[in-house]
């Protein structure tokens, strides 16, 4: 009978296209997270979050309790960018920069945490000596400190020197100095384990900026006005040698000085200013002689007639005696000797002006000769001192550059001197630009450890590393985290997402008892059937039944095992006869019953094996025994004698084939079923594992023709 049936025509088998053998080195595809699948993650791996998250909460909170509280105290200092100015000249000159002083305020910041300022602070408060910040508070520093009391003195002055530095070093932790934004306020921060004691140092540390400041602005002063009073001795020499060669210098050319200039050139200047004088006057005698001389025979009309009050004085006499001659004559007639008196007064009178005229004429001829003289002698004696000064000239331009030289360092000696007095009062006054505006105060409540703070935050925090570690390790290790990924890794689509809410309930049979799935899986494995079919390439007239293979990953088996129920009661409850081959039913048992590997062996006839479940329309037929081998075309051509035989009876067939990887007797059914559908579980089934299935496919000819998923959180 096994040799007839081997030899029956296998025209109507499907044409099996094998796919190429992925390279051994062939890596899963990587896994590409949307952001709708970070809840999937975060569920998936919500242990580990939440573990995270409360080891750093028990962390903090055992670091909150176990802390000790340390306060802080906070000293406010104004800086003005606009010094003090105390004399016009200062040393520190008070300029605002073109930024209001902000660059300048920013660099106090670095002055107040300096050395200078923080040591001045220490032994202000004798902070060397206390066990908080030298180091010694601990019971093995209390220790060393026993074993090192003993060394010799040259040791003590080295720890002594060493407790200073861990002093500045454990102030230096505990200090901090902000600026606002755009504010010209320092606040000093001290944080230490006494309330009392931040704040002692808050106000010793701003105490000690300002008395750096004022003693660096002091020293400036010191400095400055010691280099200028040792530069003025030697500019006193200088002015004393300039000094001296403008007097050696004139006496060797006999040069006399009065009022500054020289002598010769003083008298030269007064004879040019008699000369011009002089001059003037020859030239207004000159005009009036010139005038008496046109005058000719009226010499009384001359300006200076006109000024004369004797010429005056006779003209009135004679306006007198014409005026009486006049009446005289009328009344008395010309021979009366009244009117001859009169008449000879009044040629009297004439003749007394024209004696008076003559008088003035002569004098101003005197007068001009006289000036005209006097100019001729000036002019003689300005011609002589003019060839004497010529004489001079070039002494006199030498001269004067050792007079400009000499002025030159009068003027530098006066300016160092001024300074020199100036520095030295600014020495005594403090010009400093800032003030302490607000002392500290002791504070009221800690600053650290801030313990809900630190719960929150640590919970909060932990929270977050514990979802980074998540996708880390979902990157690390890749599952299917949605459809498309699912999609893109087989190269096939996603047929249906099944929710898993019943996954803990035990598999219920095939019948009504499906019913308890729930209407919405049934609608989703009913759709999923739908998608398979509606995308075959089945001729119209194949003769073998539809069937699906459902493969996974070896831990699915749960899963799709019950999907493949699934999809057997959605059909039958359609009024489908199916027939249900479980590949992996009877596993474990001592005494297996006949099956489908009895079926592919040809020892069987698969109506003789498939029972139906009582109440429903599905055959089942379970694996059988693997007693002995069968070859691969002997299990092919068995299974499309078994599909085709099937057609009559069943307008389905639904394979759970296990995982492929480990079921090679599967590959019979592999390369003649119509649609073979990868179930994996969201969330869950590593990508590698899909890959693995995959590629067992493949290698078995075939490729996926659909997924089917299972949503745990659904």
């Amino acid at each position: 009978m096994q040799s007839s049936l081997l030899s029956l025509p296998q025209q109507h088998g499907p044409q099996v296209q094998y796919a190429p053998e992925p390279p051994p080195g062939a890596s899963y595809p990587s896994s590409s997270v949307e952001l709708g699948d970070l809840k999937r993650i975060l569920v998936r791996r919500r242990f580990l979050i939440l573990a995270t998250a409360a080891l750093l909460t028990l962390a903090a909170l055992l670091y909150g309790l176990f802390t000790p509280a340390l306060y802080s105290s906070v000293a406010e200092i104004i800086v003005d960018p606009q010094d003090l100015q105390v004399v016009t000249n200062d040393v520190n000159p008070s300029r605002v920069p073109p930024d209001g002083g902000i660059t300048m305020v920013e660099s106090q910041v670095a002055v107040v945490q300096s050395s200078g300022v923080l040591l001045r602070a220490i032994a202000a408060t004798n902070l060397t000596e206390d066990p908080e910040f030298n180091g010694q508070g601990g019971l093995l520093s209390r220790l060393l400190g026993g074993v090192l009391g003993s060394e010799s003195t040259e040791t003590d002055k080295t720890g002594e020197t060493d407790k200073t530095g861990t002093t500045l070093d454990a102030l230096r932790r505990r200090l901090a100095v902000k600026r606002a934004d755009k504010v010209l306020v320092l606040d000093v921060i001290v944080t230490a384990k006494s309330a009392d004691k931040a704040a002692k140092l808050a106000n010793a540390i701003a105490q000690a900026y300002l008395a750096d400041q004022a003693a660096a602005r002091a020293k400036m002063a010191t400095d400055a006005s010691d280099s200028i009073t040792a530069r003025l001795e030697e500019q006193r020499k200088r002015v004393q040698r300039a000094e001296n060669a403008v007097e050696a210098y004139k006496s060797a050319n006999n040069m006399v000085m009065a009022a500054g200039n020289l002598v010769s050139d003083q008298e030269l200047t007064e004879i040019n200013t008699q000369l011009a004088a002089a001059q003037s006057r020859t030239a207004t005698l000159k005009a009036q002689v010139d005038q008496l001389r046109r005058s000719g025979g009226a010499p009384d009309a001359t300006s200076e007639a006109m000024r004369s009050a004797v010429i005056s004085s006779l003209r009135a006499q004679e306006a007198t005696l014409v005026d009486q001659v006049s009446q005289l004559g009328t009344e008395l007639g010309p021979r009366h000797p009244s009117m001859m008196a009169a008449q000879q007064q009044l040629r009297d009178t004439r003749a007394l002006i024209a004696r008076e005229l003559g008088r003035i004429g002569a004098a101003a001829e005197t007068d001009y000769e006289r000036a005209l003289a006097n100019q001729q002698a000036l002019e003689a004696k300005v011609a002589g001192m003019k060839s004497k000064s010529l004489d001079t000239d070039q002494a006199s331009v030498k001269l004067r550059e050792l007079q400009r030289d000499l002025e030159a360092v009068r003027s530098v000696y006066a300016t160092y001197l001024q300074r020199a007095q100036e520095t030295r009062e600014q020495v005594n006054v403090d010009s400093t630009n800032a003030r302490i505006i607000s002392d500290a105060m002791p504070a009221l409540k800690k600053s650290w450890p801030p313990l809900l703070l630190l719960v929150f935050g640590a919970f909060f925090g932990g929270l977050g590393l514990g979802t980074g570690m998540a996708l880390i390790a979902e990157y690390s290790s890749p599952t299917v985290l949605s459809s498309g990924q699912m999609q893109s890794a087989i190269d096939a689509p996603v047929v249906g997402v099944l929710p898993a809410k019943s996954a803990r309930r035990r598999w219920w049979p095939f019948g009504g008892a499906a019913a308890q799935a729930g209407q919405r899986m049934d609608a989703v494995a009913g759709l999923a059937l739908r998608r398979l079919f509606s995308s075959s390439r089945r001729p119209p007239d194949w003769p073998l039944v539809p069937s699906i293979l459902l493969t996974s990953a070896p831990e699915d088996a749960a899963q799709r095992g019950r999907v493949a129920r699934l999809l057997a009661n959605a059909a039958a409850a359609r009024g489908s006869r199916v027939l249900f081959i479980d590949t992996n039913a009877g596993k474990g048992q001592k005494e297996p019953q006949p099956g489908l590997l009895d079926v592919l062996r040809g020892e069987y006839a698969f109506e003789a094996l498939s029972q139906y479940v009582p109440g429903s329309n599905v055959a089942v037929l379970g694996k059988g025994r693997p007693k002995a081998a069968f070859s691969e075309a002997q299990g092919v051509y068995y299974t499309q004698h078994m599909l085709a035989q099937a057609s009559r009876n069943f307008e389905l067939v639904i394979v759970d084939g296990g995982a492929l990887a480990d079921n090679l007797n599967a590959s019979p059914l592999v390369a003649m079923v119509d649609e073979i559908v990868l179930v994996a579980t969201l969330n869950a089934t590593p990508m590698r594992d899909v890959t693995a299935a995959s590629q067992a496919i493949s290698v078995m000819g075939r490729l996926p023709t659909g997924a089917l998923l299972v949503d745990e959180a659904a």
